[in-house]
């Protein structure tokens, strides 16, 4: 952590020697071309973040195409083994990386708020988007609005506050980074209990005919 606060000391002084000698307006030149790349990158990153995570099956790996056993237990067998793979390893595990990208963004973005503070609103956001995408008839019309409004309203109240302006502000950042992989583990364990519970009852939804998803217009 020692050495991530030292990084992110190091970037603030390397700016400062870097945009102190130029004039004042080309310095507010270099400040505004930065804030457009981030808030670019970042509206990139919601176009991709929530045409996924509002998906109920976000990921269409079809592994029980390798199920190729005759013998009908071992083929139920096989089919539960490959499906647990699917959705309950894989699925959570690429949910997290969404997670993780889009705090690390709020942590760059926001001020005012400790890692502890974003983390749980992050997982907050995608435990709301996850739990709408498996509504039935119409979830993944819901979780898709979710998904993209509320990412862009938060850079609306970032965009709006003064200490957006700084990048040393943003730069200084660098030292929460470990502060937020350190309390991964417990979201990442919350991401896969939830995963597992909505595949429950999806699957009773299935028995009863009542997981259908509307076709938006």
């Amino acid at each position: 952590m020692v050495e991530v606060t030292s990084l992110g000391a190091q970037l603030v002084d390397f700016y400062k020697s870097l945009v102190l000698t130029l004039p004042v307006w080309l310095m507010d030149f270099i400040n505004l071309f930065l804030l457009v790349f981030l808030i670019v990158i970042y509206s990139v990153f919601v176009w991709k973040f929530y045409r996924l995570i509002s998906t109920k099956n976000l990921i269409e790996l079809n592994l029980s195409q390798y199920n190729r056993s005759e013998h009908p237990v071992l083929t139920k067998l096989l089919a539960g083994t490959l499906y647990f793979v699917e959705y309950i390893v894989v699925l959570p595990f690429l949910i997290f990386f969404w997670f993780g990208v889009f705090a690390l963004f709020l942590i760059f973005l926001t001020e005012g708020y400790d890692v502890k503070a974003i983390l749980i609103i992050s997982a907050t956001i995608i435990g709301a988007i996850r739990v709408t995408s498996y509504i039935p008839k119409y979830g993944e019309n819901i979780s898709r609005d979710l998904a993209k409004l509320w990412p862009l309203n938060l850079l609306a109240i970032a965009v709006s506050k003064p200490g957006f302006l700084s990048i040393e502000r943003i730069l200084n950042h660098f030292h929460e980074i470990p502060i937020a992989l350190g309390d991964f583990t417990i979201f990442l364990l919350f991401i896969i209990i939830l995963e597992i519970l909505l595949r429950s009852f999806d699957f009773i939804f299935m028995i009863f005919g009542l997981n259908e998803q509307e076709v938006e217009d």
